[in-house]
């Protein structure tokens, strides 16, 4: 049995890998689980209540297929997966050497623990499997530098959303008006941004409008495993999802994976010349950092930075999150501010025109986490 999410101790984007399914996954196939039972804090079943969690679940999972027609990234030892409500999380511990407000106190404290409880589960699944393509879409504007032009710069901007979802209003259809057509959107006016630009910069710049995001990040994975160019020749990746600006006029941003390599100085810069102040993580209790495209090139050792909104007007996101997230209410007639998400897109443009630009490629931060554990194969694992 696991708790969803990782200890509030650890920094923002560290919390965030330790809450990454995968890599729960894989620890307990590697100490014998045959299945997972999963269970939310009650402040996080707050944050997203189990009506809310449920069609999310029923949705289904995605996994692309490997050169050996197998699924990448999957655990055949783990035959099966639960995760459990409120009411199902109490009656798990009916019995236990603890209760269940004296898990929830240790876990919130940090506090490791490990038990057996006093119940057996007897598990059957039925399973029904589909195999489809979806498409990566790539634009490459090649560098005018000789000596760079093989190196690459990813933007990167997922095109999927989540299809029929309950109905809210009468409408049924989940639209991803700003989740993440205003990422698209940033994104197609960046490549035009670039292709006008009296001279290319010097490295290259690809444009990969991915699948899969909302699937748990196939179509970026699938790229970062197998991109159009070589992944050691890949420098940088800048991610636009949830474009920022689009709910009000913004003057701070977050840059999340910024702290870990020398593109938080690529990311000073541009927001130095746009005016923006930048600030810290406002919801590392939402694991962020791993669940949209930049993490997976993080995975590959590529440093990546994901540009979001602000600290300063967290409420009005927050609301967002909890009223029209992932929901119907997300479209075109809700309120957006046009004019601060094209401001906004700037310091996208920017990151990634001067990381083409400069002379050095991005740079791990020494004994950085996410260097370490992923980065040291690549050119870009060099010391600072």
């Amino acid at each position: 049995m696991l708790i969803i999410g990782a200890p509030s101790r650890f920094p923002s984007t560290v919390r965030a890998y330790y809450s990454d399914g995968r890599d729960k996954a894989k620890n307990a196939a590697a100490r014998g689980a045959v299945a997972t039972i999963s269970i939310f804090l009650p402040e996080d079943q707050k944050r997203q209540p189990w009506a809310w969690v449920v069609p999310q679940l029923q949705a289904g999972y995605l996994a692309w297929l490997d050169a050996a027609h197998m699924p990448h990234d999957v655990f055949p030892e783990l035959r099966a997966g639960a995760y459990l409500s409120q009411h199902g999380a109490e009656m798990l511990f009916a019995g236990a050497p603890k209760t269940l407000e004296q898990v929830f106190a240790a876990a919130r404290e940090s506090r490791p623990q490990a038990f057996p409880l006093a119940l057996s589960a007897r598990i059957h699944r039925a399973s029904i499997q589909t195999e489809f393509e979806s498409p990566n879409i790539v634009g490459e504007l090649a560098g005018s530098d000789p000596a760079l032009r093989d190196q690459y710069v990813v933007y990167t901007a997922h095109v999927d959303h989540l299809g029929l979802c309950p109905p809210v209003e009468g409408d049924k259809v989940c639209h991803g008006a700003w989740d993440n057509a205003s990422g698209v959107a940033t994104l197609l006016e960046i490549a035009r941004a670039f292709a006008h630009l009296p001279r290319p910069p010097r490295r290259s710049v690809l444009f990969a409008f991915v699948t899969g995001e909302e699937k748990g990040l196939p179509g970026s994975d699938y790229f970062a495993h197998s991109p159009t160019v070589p992944i050691d020749k890949i420098v940088a990746n800048v991610n636009i999802d949830n474009a920022p600006g689009m709910l009000f006029p913004e003057k701070d941003l977050h840059v999340f994976g910024s702290e870990h390599s020398s593109l938080m100085k690529n990311a000073e810069a541009a927001a130095r010349q746009i005016g923006y102040e930048l600030s810290p993580d406002p919801f590392p209790e939402e694991t962020f950092f791993i669940r949209s495209d930049q993490y997976s090139f993080v995975r590959q050792g590529v440093p990546s930075v994901w540009i979001g909104d602000g600290f300063d007007r967290r409420d009005v996101v927050k609301k967002w999150l909890t009223t029209k997230y992932h929901t119907p209410l997300d479209n075109i007639s809700q309120p957006l501010d046009y004019e601060s998400g094209a401001r906004a897109a700037g310091i996208n443009f920017l990151v990634g025109y001067e990381v083409a630009q400069q002379e050095q490629r991005p740079t791990w931060n020494e004994g950085d986490f996410f260097g370490s554990k992923f980065g040291k194969e690549q050119p870009a694992y060099t010391r600072k």
